[in-house]
């Protein structure tokens, strides 16, 4: 099934639960049976058992933290994650939460008012950040492997607007953004696939003080005016935007400062 909505546009609810489950069913698939002592050089010295490890456990914890309905920030990340004895059988535990996280999700109101460390404070806050962290971990277990990867580009771009959206609260994790600074650059991301909507753009603006996401232009907005420019298909950008692809790379077309893009995947990275 493909997603539908317009980039820079929280899907449907329903889309996030569902995809959750299929990309979860995905990723279990592709790391069943492998070698769970394979490198996934996308996440620097961990194999593929503590990427499937990470995987279950965040859906059980991001789980754990709807059923509470969390409202603060919580002290503990203590759940009872049922981790299997050996890291051969991660792949089929990670498979069999799917139900209990479907249930979860099913049960709760993405409008309800909770606790998250980015923008939104609502629940669905939770399960769009569930679906790309699952996704992106995805893709990183099939490239340790070998094996191509495709992204739906609705949920691609999508997933572009989270990561933009979130990032100014990233700090407490990735200290590396608050020093993402600038004099009045701007920096802009735009989806040439149709699918993602053609010409979608993000464009981000490097101050003193920081950097800011700016407005969503309208469709009869001006040309871009961003010093800096990337142009690519949205799974292009998605990956890029989580270093798992790099600027030079013939996918994208660059225009403007390097040094800007080079300064801010440097304060990024994470």
């Amino acid at each position: 099934m493909e997603a539908t909505g317009r980039a820079g546009h929280p899907l449907p609810y329903d889309i996030y639960r569902q995809a959750i489950e299929r990309e979860t069913l995905r990723f279990a698939e592709m790391v069943n049976g492998a070698d769970t002592a394979t490198a996934v050089p996308s996440c620097p010295g961990w194999t593929l058992a503590d990427l499937t490890q990470h995987v279950g456990s965040l859906q059980r914890w991001f789980s754990a933290l709807l059923t509470r309905r969390v409202q603060e920030p919580p002290r503990s990340r203590e759940v009872d994650l049922g981790l299997p004895e050996r890291a051969e059988d991660y792949a089929e535990w990670v498979a069999a939460g799917v139900p209990a996280v479907a249930d979860v999700l099913r049960a709760t109101d993405p409008q309800a008012a909770m606790w998250a460390w980015g923008e939104d404070q609502h629940a669905r806050f939770w399960a769009r950040r569930m679906l790309f962290e699952t996704l992106v971990h995805r893709v990183d277990a099939e490239r340790s492997l070998g094996r191509a990867s495709d992204i739906d580009p609705a949920l691609a771009a999508d997933g572009v607007d989270e990561y933009l959206v979130n990032l100014p609260y990233a700090g407490f994790f990735a200290p590396g953004v608050t020093k993402l600074q600038g004099n009045g650059e701007t920096l802009a991301f735009q989806c040439t696939d149709s699918a993602a909507g053609t010409g979608a753009e993000w464009r981000v603006r490097l101050e003193p003080d920081g950097f800011r996401l700016q407005p969503k232009a309208g469709a009869d907005a001006a040309p871009s005016d961003a010093r800096t420019t990337v142009r690519g298909q949205a799974a292009d950008v998605l990956l890029l935007l989580y270093g798992r692809r790099t600027y030079q790379e013939t996918a994208f077309e660059v225009s403007g400062e390097a040094t800007t893009l080079d300064r801010w995947f440097t304060h990024t990275a994470f």
